[in-house]
Formats: structure tokens, C-alpha cells, sequence
């Protein structure tokens, strides 16, 4: 949503409904906000743990990851509109809630469904609370300074939460146990419901209309399109549930793009693809997103299974991604005048594919400085120079009071791409990783002790070297297709994006006013 827009809805311009502590009210604001985005990456560090404890193959792991961006991606445009017709400080508040409720509740899963109900929850609770939360941000602060060091502040934490999830998610599972992960947004939560009905006024509510429709589609589209992936990986690609659930994605999408057509007020507008800037913008967040999610996926289930790092120093080894990613984007912001958004998407996308080439290199003789480090600093280096200019192209050519909808478009591009790519990347992995086993039985079996013959038949994976060796073969080959996915990338940069360095002066100004990427 747009600065211009909540000025609109909340006011004058300049004007804001003033609280007697806007010091409290923004850091309400921004722990919403650092509650959400951590939780992507604070989970990440306790899949290991999470898999041992919950029995969940590697294939259905992703799935822990998978629900949770799956309904925020496909749920997130309706929480914006939700603030806008019901009021924003209720929308928030419901979010912040429903969001508690289902990380409790996560905390406590006992069996896989369980785990997985309360991240597609804790997805749903996200989508409200995330966007209702920026723009309070205007409702609170009144346009100047003030407001441009609120935003600060919440672009500061949209930026820094996910190196804060790694290193949090490290130290609690570690320290106490995986399920903290989860418990502790509890606290968190119920501190924020307590206190934002004393320090944050009610936005007046304005008539609309909700795109259930389109918001039930494609959420439930892109479940059965990334169901379909991840089953394949272990029953094959001509599995009746398999085939079923490719179908059903098929006709739920369409159904989608019908309804969205002909919706009053559409949840996506499909003008926004008219565009060829911003329709490739799209393409690419959507397609590095895929490939990020599994690098970080399948780095965790490296850095602990192979290299044996405890939860805390693979929380560490993952700083330097963060790191790359805040030097290139600070880099990218300085110099987006001078040489304009191309080039910086281009050379993004093409840091990010080697990255990716690097690590298909990988095998259970690599260290983390000979395998690991190079490819995360590159990775993260070509995904620092997209994010900002990303989020400047998106906004391009689109009237003001519709640039919200344009930057939240690239945010769910971010959440769905990277659900999808996940899965892809997961589907390469099971097969690769299978073929894998079946070469390695044999040698398994003329050597293994009665134990190891015993820990195979319960556990139906190779142990030690051998499971190693198939567990690198199936990241190694995964990141094959992750190469092929930041190729889309860089060819969509080079060939579909034409951005012109005079339209930046404008790109900048509609960049600010949508808001950052989450």
C-alpha cells in the first residue's frame, strides 16, 4: 500500500491520529514486523532437529517451510485489504493473535500434520498482521522526518530480521530445544496484543469488497502445484495423487485468472502484468526467490548432517550471506543514478547463478570455507544488488495510489516463487538422492556391520558415508536446477526489463512510498 493511499484514508496530508508515546507505537509496529520476517529463517537452523523429532523425510521437510510462505504469499494482499475495510489496528491485532495461537500450537506438535496445520496458520496470521502493520505506520506519523525514521526503522528490521532468525533459531535449539523456536514468538505476541490498543489508534474503516475468490485459488492452487512437485519426488511422476494434484493446480489457477478478470476489486489486478518491466520484475524476484529458498534449505541439512555443525555455528556460517546481501544493496542504492536498474540486474542475477554453480559442486569432502563460504558470499552478493532495484522497477510506470499494489505483488512473488522453487529444487533432490542410494546398497551391504544392516532397516536411509554421499549427491544435483532457475533470471533481466536511467527520479519517489520488501 502507498504512502499517498493511507494519507487518503487516514487524513490530510501530513495528518496522523497522534498517540502520547509514538516511541511505544513504533516498536509495537516494528516487533510485529520482526516477528513475521524472522520466523522464515529462525526455522530454518531447526529442520535437522525438527526431522529427527517429528520422523519427517527430507522431502516432506520442506513442507515446514512451505506452508508457512505458501498462505503468507497467497493471503497477503487480502490482509492489506482486510486493514483497509475492518480497521487496521483490529486487522492487526487479529493477525498478532491468531499468529501467537499458532506458534503455540507449533510449539506443541506431536505429530507432522500437526507441525505443518500451525505454519500454514502462522502463514495465514503473517498476511494480516504484515502489511496492516506498515501502514499504521501512517495512521501514526505524521509525513516529514518523524515518518521517514518510522519507516527507517521498519525497513531497517524487514532487512535485518532474517540474519536475526538464524542466529535466534541457533541459540534456541541449541540452548533449550526446536520447539522454542516457536514458543517464543508466544510471549512476543501477547506483549504486542496488550499494548497496541493503548498506544495505537483505530483507522476509520472504508467501504470495499474482499476477493475471497481469488485469495481461496490461488492459494490453494499453488498448494496442489507444490503438493504435486513433492510427491513426485517419492512416488514418481505417474502416481494417481500425483497427477491429480498437477490437475487440480491447473483448473484452481485458471478458475483464478477468470475470477480476477472480472472481480470489481480483484485481489491481483492483471493490469499490472501489462507491463513488461514490471512483468519481468516479477519473473526474476519470483525465480531467485525459488533458488534461495532451497540454498538455504538444503545448506542447513549440509552444514549439520555432513559437517556436524551444532544449531548455533550454523546460525553463524550463514552471517556472511546477510552480510553480501547489505553491502550490495547499500551499493546498488548509490549508484542505481548513475547507471540505472539493468545492469544491476543483470550482474545480480548473474552472481546469484554462479553462486548457485559453485555449490552444485559440493560433495561430503567439502569444508565450509573450501564448499560453502565462497558460494554464499557470491549468492548473497547478486542478491543484494536485485532486492532494492527489484522494488524500484516494480513501482515503474504505475500510477501512484496503485504502487502499493505493484510492491505487493513482488512481495507475494517473493513468498509463492519461493515455495515453488523449493519444491522443484526438492523434487530433483528425491530422485537424485534415491538413484543415489540404490548405487550405494550394494557396497553398503558388503561392508556394513549387523548394527548398521539393523539402523537401515528402521530407519530405511544409509548411514555415515554412505548417507552422506546420497545426501550430497541430491543437494549437489538439486542445485543443478536452482542454476537453471537464476538462468531464467538473468535472461529475463537481459531481455525483458528496458528501464530508462531518466525514469528513476520518479522510481525512487514511488519505491519510498510503497514500503520495502518483507
Amino acid at each position: 500500500m502507498t504512502t499517498s493511499q493511507l494519507e487518503k484514508q487516514s487524513g490530510p496530508r501530513g495528518a496522523a491520529r497522534r498517540t502520547g508515546r509514538p516511541g511505544i507505537a513504533l516498536t509495537v509496529i516494528a516487533a510485529c514486523q520482526l516477528m513475521v520476517v524472522l520466523d522464515a529463517t529462525i526455522v530454518n537452523i531447526a529442520l535437522p532437529h525438527i526431522q529427527n523429532a517429528l520422523s519427517f523425510s527430507t522431502t516432506d521437510l520442506s513442507w515446514v517451510l512451505s506452508a508457512y510462505t505458501l498462505t503468507f504469499g497467497g493471503l497477503l494482499l487480502l490482509g492489506g485489504r482486510a486493514g483497509d475495510i475492518l480497521g487496521r489496528r483490529r486487522v492487526f491485532m487479529a493477525g498478532i493473535l491468531l499468529f501467537t495461537l499458532a506458534s503455540l500450537l507449533g510449539g506443541f506438535a506431536q505429530e507432522p500434520w500437526q507441525l505443518l496445520a500451525a505454519r500454514a496458520l502462522q502463514g495465514v496470521g503473517g498476511a494480516i498482521a504484515s502489511p496492516t502493520s506498515l501502514a499504521l505506520i501512517t495512521t501514526t506519523f505524521a509525513e516529514g522526518p518523524e515518518r521517514n525514521r518510522a519507516f527507517g526503522v521498519f525497513a531497517a528490521v524487514s532487512a535485518g530480521g532474517g540474519a536475526i532468525g538464524l542466529l535466534a533459531g541457533g541459540m534456541l535449539t541449541e540452548w533449550l530445544d526446536w520447539r522454542w523456536v516457536f514458543f517464543v514468538n508466544v510471549p512476543i505476541g501477547v506483549l504486542i496484543a496488550v499494548l497496541a490498543p493503548r498506544y495505537i489508534n483505530e483507522s476509520e474503516r472504508h467501504p470495499g469488497r474482499f476477493d475471497l475468490a481469488g485469495a481461496a485459488t490461488s492459494t490453494l492452487g499453488m498448494a496442489s502445484l507444490v503438493y504435486g512437485f513433492i510427491r513426485a519426488s517419492e512416488e514418481g511422476w505417474r502416481d494417481t495423487l500425483t497427477v491429480s494434484a498437477f490437475a487440480a493446480s491447473v483448473v484452481l489457477l485458471a478458475m483464478f485468472a477468470v475470477i480476477e478478470s472480472r472481480a470489481k476489486e480483484p485481489i491481483t489486478p492483471l493490469r499490472m502484468f501489462a507491463d513488461r518491466n514490471r512483468s519481468g520484475t516479477y519473473v526474476i524476484m519470483l525465480s531467485l526467490a525459488a533458488a534461495m529458498f532451497g540454498m538455504f534449505f538444503f545448506i542447513v541439512l549440509f552444514v549439520q548432517n555432513v559437517l556436524s555443525y551444532s544449531p548455533i555455528k550454523s546460525g553463524l556460517a550463514f552471517l556472511p550471506v546477510t552480510v553480501a546481501i547489505i553491502v550490495a544493496a547499500g551499493l546498488s542504492q548509490r549508484l542505481l543514478p548513475v547507471l540505472g536498474p539493468k545492469p544491476f540486474m543483470v550482474t545480480g542475477s548473474t552472481f546469484t547463478g554462479l553462486g548457485l554453480f559453485w555449490l552444485t559442486l559440493i560433495s561430503p569432502d567439502s569444508s565450509y570455507l573450501s564448499g560453502v563460504l565462497g558460494p554464499l558470499l557470491l549468492f548473497g552478493f547478486g542478491m543484494g544488488l536485485n532486492f532494492v532495484t527489484l522494488t524500484l522497477t516494480a513501482v515503474s510506470g504505475v500510477a501512484q495510489h496503485e504502487a502499493g499494489a505493484a510492491s505487493g505483488l513482488l512481495n507475494a512473488s517473493q513468498q509463492v516463487g519461493g515455495s515453488l522453487g523449493l519444491s522443484i529444487l526438492v523434487t530433483v533432490f528425491g530422485t537424485a538422492s534415491r538413484n543415489e542410494a540404490e548405487r550405494q546398497l550394494p557396497s553398503f551391504m558388503a561392508q556394513a556391520s549387523p548394527e548398521q544392516k539393523a539402523e537401515l532397516a528402521k530407519t530405511q536411509e544409509l548411514p555415515g558415508r554412505w548417507g552422506h554421499e546420497v545426501l550430497t549427491q541430491g543437494i549437489s544435483t538439486a542445485f543443478v536446477a536452482a542454476v537453471v532457475m537464476a538462468a531464467v533470471a538473468l535472461l529475463t533481466a537481459a531481455l525483458v526489463i528496458r528501464v530508462r536511467k531518466s525514469d528513476l527520479d520518479a522510481l525512487s519517489g514511488r519505491a519510498e512510498a510503497a514500503g520495502p520488501v518483507a
